[in-house]
């Protein structure tokens, strides 16, 4: 059996692969696949295709989360693996490492700089640690002796590491590096850096450049400690460990701490034979020590290696590098998903419209705009793809719009014949994030939004408005939200009495809206100045909404300048990503924070925290 399910996902770890899951869950039923892939190293879509195996036999219940069937738990018995005993230590959870009670503000002030700082770019392997996680390394840098003192190399620094050491240093009364330098392709990363290490007291240099070539010069054998976080492919971790060897100053016992993602035994046999060809050695090595942001494939965790240089130590790669780096690059098979909603059969991978399954979760299905998504067999990309299923008939439940692509600012204004205003000129010291589309792009996006377009909103729509407006809240507020629409069509039916301006839908022909924009106009009390405040933006499951997110969004924005409006403040709830995603896209900046405390208001002692 353990073979049979084997080889039905074309299991790389084969029968020991299955017991591993089989073990994970008697252990820690009930348990969620990202909880199994945490446990086993597996990563989630191949823990979730296990587990559909494994379900079709009656080994795993079909209520999530998932437990051993009687059947099961049977199994599990003659396999001699019924023992729930767990010798991870409860402190640390099996890291090594726990943040002490004084860097819990350095916790605090990394989230809220995480919060403003520059988007994860998947299609570079990007994905941001935790804060709790950046902190973890820097105590490991002072756990290894690597700090306090001496220099620290980031090859890549889209975790912010260096204003983890900044920060850290800055809550405990003084500078723990003597200077850091972060080599990054990446302009916006560098220069977040440098903005807020400014004023933190720690040396922060940093140096913009691509890792494909070899480091500049001024740069080799400079450095006493490197870190790296490099994309998670054999040919990844070899350049950018190279690369950290170059700017390490020669000698044995300096250290590279390496991060990475859990990989196949074979695939992990070739990152460490790139470690030993580098001459380097392992001093530590932690399991699910890094947590991130959004690494769903892998569930959200990856290991951290503590590695020393030696007398052989030598750069593996000096030249420039030319082939396959990150993922993307090397996949060349496409996966199969099925929506859970409604079966629709979708193709994830090179070639295929969402190139990783992070993008359709965002995107949704196409076919319902729901998920989740189970995966399915693994094809050729150039196979050809399945029939697209007809969609039935859309939900009016809005969810929020996840943009795919780079939003190019092209969009109708709700009076499609009027011309766009002139720009009005910034005040000085702003940088403008967002102009009006050319004619040429305007055309563009009408054609990719058809049959949908704008116009001002009125009383016929407030059924669906107020449907948009309470899954919004949802959305945003979770369990304390108001979601009830006839609440909120009442709602917006008192402000459209006052004015409809800035209230704008998307509707096709003879049909109720399918996406809802609204910004008010503002004045602020102390200084006189007009402001534009975008309150809604929420479009419905349609193949193209994407598209028709633009639409509206545009549309406000037009409204903004033809208003003579500078400025536009958009806020969004802490944990509404894919809102916060569409205001990046256009090019919105983050510039507060909101800070809420619950106080107990009468509840017995011990049941007041919240």
């Amino acid at each position: 059996m353990l073979t049979e399910v084997a080889e039905a996902v074309r299991l790389q770890e084969g029968p020991p692969g299955v017991r591993s899951v089989l073990r994970a869950l008697r252990r820690l039923a009930p348990a969620s696949t990202k909880d199994l892939s945490r446990a086993t190293g597996l990563p989630v879509p191949i823990v979730a295709a296990l587990g559909n195996e494994l379900r079709r036999r009656g080994f795993v219940t079909t209520q999530r989360p998932s437990r051993l069937t009687e059947a099961g738990l049977d199994l599990v018995a003659q396999l001699g693996m019924d023992l729930t005993l767990d010798a991870t230590c409860t402190t640390c959870d099996g890291r090594e490492l726990v943040i002490p009670d004084v860097l819990d503000e350095a916790v605090r002030r990394l989230r809220a700089l995480m919060e403003s700082g520059p988007a994860a770019d998947m299609a570079i392997d990007q994905s941001h640690c935790t804060a709790e996680t950046k902190v973890r390394r820097v105590l490991a840098l002072l756990t290894a002796g690597a700090l306090p003192g001496g220099s620290l190399l980031l090859i890549g620094d889209d975790d912010l590491v260096s204003l983890a050491v900044a920060v850290v240093g800055d809550v405990l009364g003084a500078p723990i590096v003597e200077r850091v330098t972060v080599v990054d392709i990446s302009p916006e990363i560098l220069d977040y850096i440098q903005k807020v290490s400014a004023g933190l007291g720690t040396r922060v240099e940093t140096v913009q450049h691509d890792l494909r070539l070899p480091l500049p010069a001024e740069l080799h054998e400079q450095h006493d400690v490197a870190m790296t976080d490099p994309p998670y492919t054999a040919e990844g971790a070899r350049l950018f460990l190279s690369r950290a060897v170059e700017g390490l100053r020669r000698g044995p016992s300096h250290s590279v701490f390496f991060s990475f993602g859990g990989k196949s035994p074979d695939e992990m046999l070739e990152v460490q034979r790139e470690i030993m060809g580098l001459g380097l050695v392992t001093n530590g090595f932690v399991r699910n020590f890094n947590e991130y942001e959004g690494s769903g494939i892998l569930g959200g965790v990856g290991f951290f290696q503590h590695l020393l240089t030696t007398t052989s130590t030598a750069p593996s790669h000096a030249g420039e590098f030319s082939g396959p780096l990150y993922t993307g690059d090397k996949r060349t098979r496409q996966r199969e998903y099925t929506c859970v909603a409604c079966d629709a059969r979708l193709r994830v991978g090179p070639g295929a419209r969402w190139t990783a399954v992070a993008a359709l979760r965002e995107e949704g299905c196409p076919n319902c705009g729901k998920g989740p998504f189970r995966p399915g067999r693994l094809v050729p990309a150039e196979d050809p793809a399945p029939p697209a299923e007809q969609p039935p008939t859309p939900v009016q439940t809005p969810v929020q719009p996840p943009v795919q692509t780079p939003v190019r600012q092209t969009a109708p204004t709700p009076d499609p014949a009027s011309a766009p205003a002139p720009t009005p000129a910034a005040p000085a010291g702003r940088t403008l994030g967002w102009r009006p589309p050319t004619e040429q792009d305007r055309a563009a996006l009408a054609e990719r939004a058809r049959p949908y377009v704008t116009r001002q909103a009125d009383e016929r729509d407030l059924p669906a408005i107020g449907r948009f407006e309470a899954e919004i809240a949802r959305v945003s507020f979770g369990e304390d939200a108001i979601d009830d629409p006839a609440r909120w069509a009442s709602r917006l039916g008192r402000a459209m009495e006052k004015s409809k301006e800035g209230m704008i839908v998307a509707h096709g022909p003879g049909e109720e809206p399918v996406g809802w924009c609204w910004v008010s106009i503002n004045q602020n009390a102390m200084t006189g100045d007009r402001y534009a405040n975008f309150r809604s933006l929420a479009v419905s499951p349609v193949d193209n909404r994407s598209d028709v997110a633009e639409l509206l969004l545009t549309a406000g924005l037009e409204f903004c300048l033809a208003g003579g409006i500078t400025e536009v403040v958009g806020r969004v709830h802490v944990g509404n990503v894919p809102m916060r995603t569409v205001y990046r896209k256009f090019g919105f900046d983050p510039t507060s924070l909101s800070m809420k405390l619950f106080l107990p208001g009468g509840e017995p002692e011990g049941d007041s925290a919240r």
